[in-house]
């Protein structure tokens, strides 16, 4: 039995074919939908990268108790599991995350790792020259950007490229072997929204702007033009995604690896396209296109394809059904469920979930409603719970020494292996999504998520769903009172 993983960032799935795309140029994932149970209620837990990350190797929420950050020495890695189980795993990525602090504990639980450098402002080759400095109006990171972008003058040359280049030399080396896990991880679609020309001429459009393929981190205030011009960059992204994709697909036919392989195709988020007046994402409600998700597996247990499943699943999931797969125990920390019974029955595994962001709004879905609700007071009281100290935000570093003054140890949570964490102040707001109101959607009567209602009794009960999880999440009591919430 082998499981072939392949995870894209950022990946938008309003933009596919297999949930209703008529547009974009993706041959690849039609083929993907033809071979696979698509998932048409897969949401996000923990945002945004490495916390997704974080989700995918301990199958269980984490944003309650931290922001961004490293896996902890408490942590249950599926990677690591598999491994000590005999099974071979391995991880081909570009996703420079993995590889700085705030990450830099998850590529190790592999057996065995390559990564491939020059994503987005990746700290990679060293040229200095003041020159680079008005790269697609973003900021920090620009200068950088323009500077890898030389090196990778050719697809051949670019980091998806030569990571799916690895994933497949992988999967011919090991085509003949049994027991491996293969994670092949491509930053793309993230932006900046880099592609060569030949994509860039699927999607021909009017545009007499400035270089615009890295989108700011910001409400929308360019014009419809602009907006348009960035939907297709990302789309040629997506097509170069697509192509990728499809030689894992043709390299699986050639082989005929569907008998005995399991297919996985995921994201760890979706991305705000100019959609309720916003760019990206984390610093504004986790509107559908951020937390609503494609998902695709391919069981061969089964034969289930061509088809759609209705049932609420979520990032926790994966590595449940991956154990479950190579008949492997959970851990009892696990709170992520084998989908093994969603394939065949579309049998739910949970009647509600909950998703977001550290120190953010907290979001409940129940498959119908959506509910975003947002602190009562000042965003506080506010603390980060951890026995590794880095974080994403700002310097990509340490904790701040401000914050990490204030700590101290703290009483074990239920998942920690009966180990002491520190309890660390949150003194800064690192987003602003618990600015914004707290908001409840009929996504059956309202799919774009346009028009909040007002409906105390379906609040009521969302709150209900919503302290529910919380508590079975072992949260913290202090984000009860942040919410609002008497327990």
């Amino acid at each position: 039995m082998r499981v072939i993983m392949v995870m894209f960032d950022s990946l938008n799935r309003r933009m596919l074919p297999n949930y209703g795309c008529n547009w974009t140029h993706t041959p690849n994932f039609k083929k993907l939908g033809e071979n696979t149970v698509a998932f048409d209620n897969s949401y996000v837990g923990s945002m945004p990268c490495m916390p997704a990350r974080r989700e995918l190797h301990t199958g269980r929420c984490n944003f309650l108790h931290r922001s961004w950050g490293p896996l902890e020495p408490f942590d249950d890695s599926m990677p690591e599991i598999l491994k000590t189980n005999g099974i071979h795993t391995h991880l081909s990525t570009d996703h420079y995350h993995y590889f700085e602090d705030g990450g830099a504990t998850y590529h190790t639980r592999y057996r065995t790792y390559e990564n491939f450098r020059g994503e987005e402002g990746d700290s990679w080759k060293g040229v200095v020259d003041d020159q680079h400095t008005d790269n697609v109006n973003n900021g920090r990171f620009d200068s950088q950007d323009k500077i890898n972008r030389m090196y990778m003058d050719t697809e051949s040359k670019q980091s998806q490229t030569l990571t799916f280049d690895a994933g497949i030399e992988f999967m011919q080396t090991n085509k003949d072997k049994q027991n491996w896990f293969l994670h092949i991880e491509s930053f793309d679609p993230h932006e900046p929204f880099f592609t060569h020309e030949q994509y860039k001429e699927l999607y021909k459009h009017e545009y007499d702007g400035k270089a615009m393929d890295w989108p700011p981190y910001e409400k929308v205030t360019q014009d419809e033009q602009t907006v348009n011009h960035v939907k297709m960059e990302y789309a040629a992204l997506l097509s170069m995604c697509d192509k990728s994709l499809g030689r894992v697909i043709d390299l699986m036919n050639e082989h005929d690896m569907w008998k005995d392989t399991m297919l996985i195709v995921n994201t760890d988020h979706g991305f705000m396209l100019g959609e309720h007046g916003h760019w990206a994402k984390c610093y504004f409600p986790f509107y559908d296109e951020i937390a609503h998700t494609p998902l695709f597996i391919w069981d061969p247990r089964y034969g289930k394809k061509d088809c759609h499943v209705q049932s609420l699943v979520q990032t926790i999931d994966i590595p449940a059904t991956i154990l479950e797969f190579f008949s492997i125990p959970l851990p009892k920390d696990m709170q992520g469920k084998p989908l093994n019974q969603v394939i065949t029955e579309d049998k739910p595994v949970r009647t509600a979930s909950i998703f977001g962001i550290h120190g953010g709004q907290i979001t409940c879905t129940d498959g119908r409603y959506v509910y975003m609700r947002s602190p009562v007071k000042d965003n506080r009281p506010l603390y980060q719970y951890t026995l590794m100290p880095t974080r994403h935000g700002g310097r990509r570093a340490f904790i701040n020494t401000d914050e990490l003054k204030t700590a101290q140890m703290t009483t074990p949570f239920s998942f920690t292996k009966e180990i002491p964490v520190m309890k660390i102040a949150t003194l800064t707001d690192v987003n602003q999504q618990h600015k914004y109101a707290t908001m409840l959607f009929d996504l059956v009567k309202d799919p774009l998520q346009e028009n909040p209602i007002d409906d105390k009794s379906i609040e009521t009960y969302m709150c209900g769903l919503m302290v529910s999880l919380m508590k079975e999440n072992d949260c913290p009591i202090e984000q009860f009172e942040r919410m609002g919430f008497t327990i």
